[in-house]
């Protein structure tokens, strides 16, 4: 929760509302991104508290967690390691967030198989 809200408010907030420049007055922009932010805190929240059961809500839970952790790593590490470097957040934005939202789609689906196939073990 702690990664994954203020990596959609950041994402919300810059990649769409930064081509949009006569929105940059208002709170518009503010409130767009924290309305979107709570829609994915409250979905990951209720998908932590209960066992995903099904292979869509496994996959889509590891993609999210991961994808988020991902951003979080690419967009926030050039700017605390590298801040000279203007084109640093693109990391996240364009490689490690889609690319962790992928590979936290294949290790959820993973995952539901592992699971699937202990069940039926004593």
């Amino acid at each position: 929760m702690f990664v994954v809200v203020p990596a959609t408010y950041y994402f919300v907030y810059w990649v769409p509302f930064s081509f949009l420049p006569f929105l940059q007055q208002g709170g518009i922009p503010s409130g767009i991104s924290l309305f979107c932010a709570i829609g994915v805190g409250s979905y990951v929240w209720r998908m932590l508290g209960s066992p995903a059961t099904g292979l869509i809500s496994t996959a889509l839970s590891g993609a999210i967690a991961v994808g988020a952790i991902g951003f979080c790593a690419g967009f926030f590490g050039p700017i605390i390691f590298a801040p000279k470097a203007n084109q640093g957040p693109l990391l996240g934005i364009f490689l490690t967030g889609p690319l962790g939202f992928i590979l936290g789609g294949v290790g959820g689906f993973v995952y539901w198989l592992v699971r699937k196939r202990n069940v039926g073990k004593p």
